[in-house]
């Protein structure tokens, strides 16, 4: 899996040279469009530009319907090329996009959140959200390369840049015990984000190439993800109260320490650690009586789940965690609580 740390104006020239595309698309969404086209447009050959609406709420087969027909308009062949230039959403709808017409052509990942520079971006997982149901429908295909350029970070607002955070804070918990002491000590505006886009771009590259379909190692990626993921979808029905992804993982975090620490995996120290450096970062979200068991319910479409069983990764202490640990509904049900109290 190739990527590529370096500034933007030096990598996509050196990528563009050294390969021979019939044709390039860019797909945009209106943020980046107005905001990181235009950093990269001087750079480019002759292209087509795709812009689709931002925004998770975008993110189901009708946008990729617009990709598609956009491509076929433009008679791409199989020997074209794609380029992601957005967050999250761009790079997941992209890359699926791609990997499905004319049965796969190849894509680059330009991510330009913090989110998708440190997760999203890497590991070579595509898809949509589905009815609802998050990242419901995709498949496993690795970009051609990812070509990070943390210069990018300059256009995020500091709620962005906040919800990126919540995966460098995950990668230090499941992966690094000295990082997680080192980042919990410094303020959002403390942190060196070059040192930590490469500490997490080298901790997920490192799992996923020992398990790039995530059949065992890799799912503990998905710390803080089957309670989060179920907090997210929850919300995203309402405008209102919609949570970017790092906020709701944020809360999936805490929730599921809890669990593990309710399993004597992890000890009350690591406990209160977590929850007071998450607290002060993200705050708490509001759940209310009535919410609850919608979220429990949409936990049973994890993608981890297996024969009705709801599959959790949960920390082993600081550093290292486990995969495939069976939890009841009880047992969420009391990390809500828990997370509310």
């Amino acid at each position: 899996m190739s990527v590529v740390l370096a500034p933007v104006s030096e990598s996509l020239p050196h990528f563009l040279n050294s390969h021979s595309y019939t044709a390039v698309a860019v797909l945009v969404d209106t943020n980046t469009k107005k905001f990181c086209y235009p950093l990269v447009k001087k750079l480019l050959p002759k292209h087509v530009l795709i812009t689709i609406p931002a925004g998770e709420g975008h993110k189901h087969l009708a946008t990729c319907e617009i990709i598609w027909q956009a491509l076929t308009k433009a008679q791409f062949d199989r020997h074209a090329l794609v380029i992601d230039l957005g967050g999250g959403v761009i790079g997941d709808m992209g890359g699926f996009c791609a990997a499905t017409y004319k049965r796969g052509i190849d894509f680059i990942q330009l991510p330009t959140t913090l989110l998708s520079q440190v997760d999203a971006s890497v590991g070579g997982k595509l898809g949509i959200d589905f009815h609802g149901f998050k990242n419901h429908i995709g498949v496993f295909k690795l970009p051609e390369t990812v070509l990070i350029d943390p210069a990018f970070l300059q256009s995020l607002s500091e709620r962005e840049l906040r919800s990126g955070f919540a995966e460098v804070i995950k990668h230090c918990l499941i992966a690094d015990s000295d990082k997680w002491n080192e980042i919990r000590r410094r303020d959002l505006h403390e942190q060196n984000w070059e040192d930590l886009v490469a500490h997490s771009v080298e901790v997920k590259k490192k799992i996923v190439e020992q398990d790039p379909t995530e059949k065992n190692i890799r799912k503990i990626l998905n710390f803080g993800h089957t309670i989060g993921h179920a907090i997210e979808t929850y919300f995203l029905a309402d405008p209102k109260k919609r949570l970017l992804h790092g906020e709701a993982i944020a809360a999936g975090m805490l929730a599921e320490a809890f669990i593990a620490y309710q399993k004597k995996m992890l000890d009350e120290r690591l406990l209160a650690q977590i929850e007071e450096y998450l607290f002060s970062m993200y705050g708490r979200v509001k759940l209310a009586d009535a919410d609850i068991e919608p979220i429990l319910a949409l936990t049973r479409h994890d993608k981890k789940n297996r024969s009705g069983e709801i599959r959790m990764a949960l920390l082993n202490g600081a550093g290292t965690c486990a995969y495939d640990i069976t939890v009841s509904a009880g047992d969420m049900r009391r990390a809500l609580e828990y997370y509310r109290a």
